[in-house]
């Protein structure tokens, strides 16, 4: 299981209106409900918050990385959102969050979540990968860029981010 197999282009989307942290995951979790048959929004919504109040996902330079696990998800599942301007998501750092690459995976996937997530971080750690992906102009400019790099970090796992 790879993110380039979870993350199809339709979920990479463009210019996805902020608000706030909680607008950014009810939005996510309406979409990935819609397109998604065995997924309930209010349920996907209740996770993520539910994740959250652990603690932020934001992992600082403007990325957060939800990520819940859910009985009615069969497969992982993955949508990358580059918001039309930055919210206030907690991060680590304080600064507000553009770009949330939200993972979902089944309630028992303890050993492929933990694999998903350290890519996922892998490659937003990347400052040339967050720049490219913030001057992206289109959907499938976005999904291209993540799947170069999701590439580029599966070819050099260990090469640490400039």
């Amino acid at each position: 299981m790879t993110l380039q197999t979870i993350l199809p282009p339709e979920r990479a989307l463009f210019g996805v209106p902020g608000g706030s942290k909680k607008r950014v995951l009810e939005f996510f979790s309406t979409f990935i409900a819609q397109n998604t048959p065995s997924l309930d929004s209010q349920e996907v919504f209740s996770r993520l918050i539910g994740r959250e109040r652990l603690g932020s996902t934001g992992i600082g330079n403007g990325v957060a990385i939800p990520h819940a696990r859910s009985p009615h998800c069969k497969t992982p599942l993955a949508g990358f959102l580059k918001l039309s301007e930055a919210v206030d998501f907690d991060a680590i750092d304080g600064d507000p969050v553009d770009l949330v690459f939200v993972l979902l995976v089944p309630e028992q996937a303890d050993d492929t979540h933990l694999a998903l997530l350290a890519e996922v971080a892998g490659v937003m750690n990347d400052a040339e990968t967050r720049a490219k992906l913030r001057h992206c102009e289109s959907q499938r400019e976005l999904h291209d860029t993540l799947m170069d790099a999701i590439d580029r970090q599966a070819q050099h796992p260990d090469t640490p981010a400039p």
